[in-house]
Order: C-alpha cells, then structure tokens, then sequence
C-alpha cells in the first residue's frame, strides 16, 4: 500500500510539473500580437538581402516622426496668437472719467481757469482717451513679452478678426506717455489736477485669448499630413542588394504597417495565436530538454522548477509592458538580472540558457528585431562569465561595469553598420543602458529574496552559518569541544579539496562545521571528547552502535528544529552514508561467536552522499578521524592510511551517487596527503 502510494504520489508530482509548464505556456502566448508578423527584416543604412520587393497594393509614405515634428514646428513657428479687443470696455472708462472730472469740478472750483467750462474739459478729455482707445492698449501675455514690434496678433472683434503687428498698439506704459503727451498739447491748457483722473481711465482693451489660441493652434496641428506621396501597386520598393535609404526605409516602415493591417483582417487571430504558442511550446520543450539531461532534479522539485518559471513569465510580462509604454525603451529591462541570480543557486549553463529562453520569448514581444537578440545574448555570456559572488560587493559592482560595458559596445557597433558614422548614433540610449546597469543592481536582494521563497540556499546564508557564533556551533563547542575541533580539521581538509576540483569551498566547510552535531546528546561516547575513562565499557556492543549510530539521526532533528537549510542537514545525513560501525561490529561478532548477526543494527541509515561536497566530506571525515590514531607518522604512512580510506569507500559502494570522478579523487587524495603532512609537521623526504 505504501509503495502503490508512493506511486500515485509521484505521478502527480509529475503532472504538477508538466501542469505548471503548460500553464506558463498559455499565460505567455496571452501577450502575443493577435496580427500576422511582417515577412521581411530591414534596417537603414543596410543592403536589402531579400528578392526584388514590389507593392502588392496601394500605401501612403507615412512621414518620419522627425518629419512630422519639423512640420509642426514650422506650423508652430508661423502661427500667431488670438487677442481679443474689447470696446465695451473703453466706453465704460470714458464715462468713469466724466463722472470722476464732475465730482472734482465741483469740489474744486477754485483750480478753474476763468473762463473754462466743464463740457470744454470733458470733450478735450474724452477726445485723448478715445485716440488712445482708438488705437488700442494691449496686454501682452507672459509669453509674448518679449516679442519684438513685428510680431503679429490676431486681434478678434466681435465676429470678424485682422491681423496686426505689436507696433500698431500701445503698450500700458506708452499709453501712459501717450496722454500725457496729448495732455500737454492741449489748447486751451487744462488744470494739472486733471491729469490723474485721465491717467484713471486707462486699461488694457486687448487681451490674450488663452482657449482660443490653444483651439486654433491644436486645429492646424491636428492638419498636418502624416503621409507624403503614394506607392502605387506594382511600383518597385527596393531592389535586392540595394541600400536601404531614408526614403526607402519610410517606404518599408508604411508597407510593414499597411501590410499587418490590411492581412490581420483578413487572417484568424486565432490562427496566429496559435503559431505563437507553437513557438513558445518549441522553446520550452527544448528548455526542459536540456534540463531533464544535465538538472534533472529541477523537474523532481516543483520549487526548482517554479523557480526557473517564474523568470520566464515575469520577464514576458515586463517586457509586454513596457513595449506599450512609449516613454520606456525595451533596452531599460535589466534582462542579465535573471543569469545572475539562477547562477548563485545553479550552475553557469544553467543560468546562460535561462537566459536564452527568457530573451527568446522576449523577442516575439518587441519589434527590435535581431540587434535586441543579438545585444541581449552577449550580455548574459558576460553575466554568467563575470559574475561574481554577491558576498563581495567590489567584484559584484565590477560585474555590473562589465554587463554594461558590453551593452555599450553592442550598441556602438550595431550602430556603426547600420548608420556607418558616428553622427547616426542614437546617443541616448546609452542613457537607458547605464539605466538598465543600475537596475541589474536588484539582483543582490533578489538572491537572498529567492532563497526565502523557494527554499534555496545562497552563499550569503552560508557566510551566515559559518558564523562560530551561532547557537549550534557556540553549544557544540561547549558541549563537545573535541567534536568541535575535530569539525574544524575536516572542514580545512575538505575546504581545500573542494578548491581543487571546482566544487563549492564554502557550502562543504559549512557542511563539515554541522556535520556531528548530533554527537552533542552523548558527546562522551566519542573518543575525541574522553580523557582517559570510556562510557563504552559499560555497555554492550549493541547497545554502543546505537549510540554511535544515533548521532547522524539525532543531528539531522536538531537541523530541522534550528531550521538549518536542507542542502547543509544533507552532510548530516550523508557522511557515513550507509557504512557500518567496523568497530563495534568486529567486536560483537568475536565475543558472540556463531550467533547470527543483524548487520543492519550496526549500518547508518544513509543515504549515500549524491553532489561532489557531500561525497569529499565523507571522505576528509574519515581520514581526518583515523588519522588521529596515527603516533609520529611518516609521509609513507599517511599516503597509505589516506589511500585505504579511499579503497575502502569505493569498494563499499559509497560514492556511486556522488558524480566524482576518479581523476577528481585523485586530487582531492593529494591534497589530503598534503595537508595531513603539514598538520602533523612531516619532514620532506629525501631518495637515498
């Protein structure tokens, strides 16, 4: 019943995974373009590569974008402004002036000049006001103050507008000179007094017509052509291997858009939508391809696989977004983000082919064509290559430099071939790439952020582990002092193996550091923890194999209650893999002799060690741990005590699952020889 459960339970398993796949899939497909893609690739400044490329129909030459914002330039240029004249507005100061000089006649009569009547004076006032009026007081708005005396207004009146430069007004303060000009040429003279109720009644008639010059200025905007001539059908576009100039690439640019608009309505979007999802199935399946044969336990994990998904999917949709947002360029989304976080869980080709994938897909979602593929691809090589441990802040900024260092060059030159100058590089987008380097930046919290979610382990949390004062390796060093320097031994032995066959240094010193912390219940059961007296001695055999035995099961609950990641709890398990306890075992059967023995009771549980780590901390524990029995050795005898440990594990069957190498444990035996020779201070020796 168990093993049928364990059955189903891995079927389904199986179809989550192939589920989530699926899944990923279709959500992708979902940003597709539902019109047919354009036939043909084409860029300025190249040689046209395909046949002779006549129009099947009739299209307008759409402007360029620099083409229609020069004609609205020169619309804006010419355009003049609207200002409204208001007459109402003089006639109402000329009679606020008359009702003003009254009351002044009246209180002043003694400023009088024999003789003058007051109609006299309203008549000479209202003659300047109205000449003044006549030619008009304008109101510059803030805009035109500085427009010089030829600028022309539109001065509306009533229904009808004209036209009319700035000289053919006065300004407030030249009205202003204006009247006191006419003020003083006046016959016969009037009172000085006067002067201010004048001066009074001036107001700027003419004034900006805000809404109307916009409605007007956006009409002429909104008229002007976006298309110049006409490509008849069966005129010929280009020629094959002739350049695509300006104007033939304008041609290009109009029959690409005509074509896609004129075929996707007489084609089934469903019919490209599934072409595009062929593609994307096509890529996928080649992706899980690749990792079915060299990480399969991906496929067995549906965190891993999640994982590797999500940069998909994500990357798909940001992509999608901003290739709708004209502010944004494609070229700001820090694609080298994705390699460099895959790399800090998984290996380099891992990450490079992620990568791949995920600037594949992009690449139906932008219309960029190969340079995007081509400026995208180099990067993630040099994320992948440069990438440095994000421990490290220094070389992780130096990767950055390098990532955007090859986005730059990729740009110039793509450049260079298509515009062949330096005059007709698109400088700004140097600016969105140093962008997108800023932006790669995110992938340093990203890194422990994935660790969270999905259940990874990063060298940051390693860093951590390795920490003496953390509370498991604080106790072990209390409880279990031997222990404790017997785990510092191993894991300089197997730190320094590590190095020398590109295994993972920092991972398999952590793992050594927890690898006995399960002798903490019953520390004085091991030898490296005893003065003298041994606890042995009271119990019989059986009952010392548990002992003994019960470390590795022991070690691997107080991982779990500490919440240890599972890649450390491994080593726990894995370094006696499935090994008997030789001593105890030969002892029982010499004094039970013809007894039949149950050798499970003196074998650990296992498993078998299954990376290259687990397998060399097997291997530096057991020699560091037998190596203490050795008095005064010669580098004869440590060769050969390191090479019966390595004969004995191989016989044993214990490194089967570990993928090392024979050449692999080659080195690592000559580095065991090594180091042991320097920790027991073996002199060098000389051939007689």
């Amino acid at each position: 019943m168990n093993k049928k459960f364990q059955t189903v339970y891995k079927r389904f398993k199986q179809l989550v995974n192939i589920g989530t796949v699926v899944a990923v899939a279709l959500l992708i497909s979902l940003l597709y373009p539902n019109n047919v893609k354009f036939k043909y690739e084409f860029h300025r400044g190249q040689a046209w590569p395909y046949e002779d490329l006549t129009a099947p129909f009739d299209f307008a030459i759409k402007k360029s974008s620099d083409e229609v914002e020069k004609d609205k330039a020169l619309i804006m240029n010419e355009f003049w402004p609207y200002y409204n004249q208001n007459d109402d507005l003089a006639n109402a100061k000329i009679k606020d002036f008359e009702a003003a000089l009254s009351a002044w006649w009246i209180d002043a009569t003694a400023f009088h000049e024999p003789g003058l009547q007051l109609e006299t004076v309203k008549k000479k006032g209202r003659e300047i006001l109205e000449k003044i009026y006549a030619k008009g007081i304008i109101k510059l708005s803030p805009e035109h103050a500085s427009v010089d005396e030829n600028f022309v207004i539109n001065v509306v009146h009533g229904n009808t507008f004209s036209q009319r430069t700035r000289s053919g007004f006065y300004l407030p303060e030249q009205a202003d000179a204006a009247l006191s000009l006419s003020f003083s040429k006046v016959k016969p003279s009037l009172p000085p007094a006067i002067l201010p109720i004048l001066e009074a009644a001036l107001s700027p008639n003419i004034t900006f017509d805000e809404n109307r010059t916009q409605t007007m200025l956006h009409e002429a905007l909104s008229e002007v052509s976006p298309t110049r001539g006409l490509v008849s059908h069966g005129d010929i576009i280009v020629k094959k291997g002739n350049l695509v100039t300006d104007d033939v690439y304008e041609k290009l640019v109009s029959f690409r858009e005509k074509y896609e608009s004129d075929i996707s309505s007489k084609k089934s979007a469903l019919t490209v939508y599934f072409g595009y999802l062929l593609l994307t199935g096509l890529i996928l399946a080649a992706f899980l391809m690749y990792v079915n044969t060299y990480r399969r336990e991906i496929l067995s994990s549906w965190n891993h696989l999640a994982f590797v998904m999500v940069w998909l999917l994500g990357f798909s949709y940001l992509t999608f977004l901003v290739e709708r947002t004209e502010v944004l360029s494609i070229y700001v989304i820090p694609y080298c983000v994705v390699p460099i976080v895959v790399r800090h869980f998984f290996t380099y080709r891992l990450a490079f082919f992620t990568h791949v994938v995920v600037v594949l897909i992009a690449g139906f979602l932008t219309a960029e064509g190969h340079q995007f593929l081509f400026t995208q691809i180099v990067a993630g090589v040099v994320a992948v290559l440069a990438v440095a441990d994000a421990r490290d802040w220094t070389k992780f900024f130096r990767s950055v430099v390098a990532i955007l260092l090859a986005y730059s060059l990729s740009h110039l030159g793509m450049s260079l071939i298509e515009e062949g100058s330096f005059k007709g590089i698109d400088w700004p987008m140097l600016g969105w790439l140093a962008f997108n380097g800023f932006l790669t930046l995110v992938a340093f919290p990203l890194i422990p952020l994935a660790e969270r979610v999905f259940g990874f382990t990063s060298s940051i949390s390693l860093v951590e582990l390795s920490d003496m004062n953390k509370p498991l390796l604080r106790e072990l060093a209390m409880r279990a002092p031997g222990t404790f320097q017997h785990s510092l031994q191993v894991g300089n032995l197997a730190e320094a193996a590590a190095n020398e066959i590109g295994a993972d240094p920092l991972l398999v010193r952590v793992g050594a550091l927890y690898h006995d912390i399960g002798k903490m219940k019953n520390p004085e059961y091991f030898i490296e923890n005893q003065s003298g007296f041994s606890p042995h001695d009271l119990v019989d055999r059986l009952e010392s194999a548990r002992i003994i035995i019960e470390h590795v099961t022991e070690g691997e609950k107080m991982a779990k209650k500490s919440g240890l990641p599972n890649l450390v709890t491994r080593f726990i398990i894995t370094h006696h893999g499935t090994t008997k306890v030789e001593y105890f075992y030969k002892n029982y059967l010499q004094e039970n002799p013809g007894v039949e023995v149950d050798v499970a009771l003196f074998r650990y549980p296992g498993p078998l060690p299954n990376t290259k780590e687990e397998a060399i901390l097997m291997l530096a524990d057991s020699i560091e741990a037998t190596s203490r029995s050795l008095k005064d050795p010669t580098g004869q005898d440590i060769d050969k005590l390191v090479d019966k440990i390595l004969k004995s594990k191989v016989e044993q069957g214990q490194l089967l699952e570990s993928k090392l190498t024979f050449g692999e444990m080659e080195t690592c035996r000559a580095v065991f020889c090594m180091m042991l020779r320097s920790i027991y201070h073996v002199r060098m020796e000389y051939p007689e």
